[in-house]
């Protein structure tokens, strides 16, 4: 019998025989967990056996078969090798992702899952969810090939598979220390103590080549390594998930009645379809959580990233044009160069560029693309690239934009890159400052640069298109030392590379008309 024959055979009697199964039936159904057979109407075999092996308990307390709601079957349609999930609370990703897991330890001989919560708290949790697994298996498979072994305290040991499951806390000095994993969850990454990029850090270097790997987490604040890896998930080949509150059906309240909608929840009925009971519950939430309901009960994958401190940029308009920008019409560089408006022959343009060292952490060298005439954002460029590297992408596209002026500016890193820009890259449209090329920021030209910045995004936010630029915008704020940036552990170098943009083109026009 072939796999494909045996997977179908198999694969429609799974509630009726799955106690009776080998440990080599366990490997054939290991090999298939992601197969979608007919003979399951096109459903992933691990997601039906979710459904018939695994339990769970209820919110009403009650021990009942693991099935998958709205955000878990969205997860599973999406599912990549590395997954990053942005959600609102109690969405079930943690035991959606434990149970899968799961299955991947017990017919996978040789694997090694492990899981990482926020808090030791979490992480006993988890393992009860775990435990509950294993004690609800069939007789026959505990009594056989998943019989336990003896284990650590929350690790379960199956020596037969020459499998084990794990669950620690992210304060574990020596989490997945020494470890070869296959499967990895990094559970509410937004909330680990200590230093998170370090410790993740280290975690992947355990995984093997072919690992899975999900982070997870509900947002807490812009910055931190949770909100990095988000961002940057374009650039590293993460696959984005993001779960609304609306997702979960047992989020609704009494209904609202029609006449008192604001335009504000008429939109979200119209744009999610969302009830007057979900509107009644988005009532509830913002009386009990007040400014914290975004946060916690995420409505989109921008405003639940809330910002400390004072913003300097007007919240109101910021969050209004990021809820209306579209998606670029291209992407290269691995998302790190996004474009909207590709170049017009006939028009002129402005790039400015923010440049950075170039390191793979730190600031980025960031771009911005503007046409001189409408003041429109074109292009962006943020990305870990400097020196020649950075001269060569800046002016290649540049010259795109029919011959744009290169706005560089030249603090710090930023004379190496004039110096590249003249020899070897040749570029000669140069933007010159009192007879030297480059933009100098002082502490006179930052504030008024940035007030510039804050102008246009009430009075002409349509010029803004980048979602990327909106955010920083948004976490842009006064800081405890009395000057103004990005928030701690947050970016500004989109911020830094419009807002001199646009200075330089209100003193280039100012030019022309003299």
């Amino acid at each position: 019998m072939t796999e494909c024959e045996w997977l179908a055979e198999k694969g429609s009697a799974i509630e009726l025989h799955f106690q009776h199964y080998s440990r080599e039936e366990l490997e054939w159904f290991g090999r298939a967990l992601d197969r979608r057979p007919r003979s399951l109407g096109g459903q992933a075999l691990g997601t039906a056996l979710t459904g018939k092996l695994l339990l769970v308990r209820t919110r009403a307390g009650w021990t009942a078969p693991l099935k998958a709601n709205a955000a878990q079957k969205a997860f599973e349609r999406q599912r990549g090798q590395r997954n990053i999930v942005l959600k609102a609370r109690q969405m079930g990703i943690t035991t959606w992702t434990a149970a899968q897991f799961f299955l991947r330890t017990i017919t996978r001989p040789g694997t090694l899952t492990l899981q990482v919560a926020h808090t030791r708290e979490a992480a006993e949790e988890i393992f009860r969810i775990v435990h509950r697994f294993v004690d609800w298996l069939p007789r026959e498979l505990r009594e056989g090939p998943l019989r336990t072994g003896r284990a650590n305290v929350r690790q379960i040991v199956f020596p037969q598979m020459d499998a084990q499951y794990r669950v620690v806390s992210a304060g574990d000095r020596n989490a997945g220390r020494g470890l070869t994993v296959q499967n990895l969850h990094c559970s509410e990454l937004a909330r680990w103590p200590g230093d998170p990029a370090e410790t993740l850090a280290g975690l992947r270097a355990a995984m093997t080549p072919d690992a899975e790997l999900i982070i997870e987490s509900t947002p807490d604040g812009v910055g931190g390594c949770f909100y990095e890896e988000w961002q940057k998930a374009p650039e590293t080949g993460m696959v984005r998930h993001f779960f609304p509150w609306w997702m979960e059906r047992s989020y609704r309240a009494r209904a609202v009645e029609e006449p008192t909608l604001s335009a504000e929840e008429s939109a979200l009925i119209e744009r999610h379809g969302l009830t007057l009971e979900q509107i009644g519950y988005r009532r509830q939430l913002r009386a009990s959580f007040r400014g914290l309901t975004a946060q916690e009960y995420a409505e989109d994958a921008e405003s639940c990233f809330l910002a400390s401190g004072e913003p300097v940029f007007e919240l109101a308009a910021v969050e209004a044009r990021i809820k209306d920008v579209a998606e670029p019409v291209e992407r290269r560089h691995n998302g790190a160069l996004e474009i909207w408006l590709p170049p017009v022959p006939g028009k002129s343009y402005l790039m400015a560029v923010d440049p950075a060292g170039g390191g793979s952490r730190g600031d980025y060298s960031a771009a911005q693309v503007i046409e001189m005439e409408s003041g429109l954002q074109c292009a962006e460029f943020a990305g870990h690239v400097g020196g020649l590297e950075l001269a060569r992408l800046v002016s290649a596209l540049a010259a795109e934009y029919n011959q744009a002026m290169l706005v560089v500016e030249r603090n710090n890193h930023g004379s190496g890159v004039l110096a590249y820009l003249d020899a070897p890259c040749g570029y000669r449209r140069i933007y010159q400052q009192d007879g030297q090329p480059g933009w100098l920021t002082t502490s006179m030209s930052r504030p008024a640069a940035l007030g510039r910045l804050g102008a246009a995004l009430v009075d002409a936010p349509e010029r803004f298109q980048s979602r990327r630029l909106l955010a920083e915008c948004r976490s842009f704020v006064r800081l405890a030392n009395g000057g103004i940036g990005a928030q701690p552990g947050a970016h500004d170098d989109r911020v830094m590379a419009m807002a001199i943009g646009l200075a330089a083109r209100a003193e280039l026009l100012e030019k022309r008309k003299r």
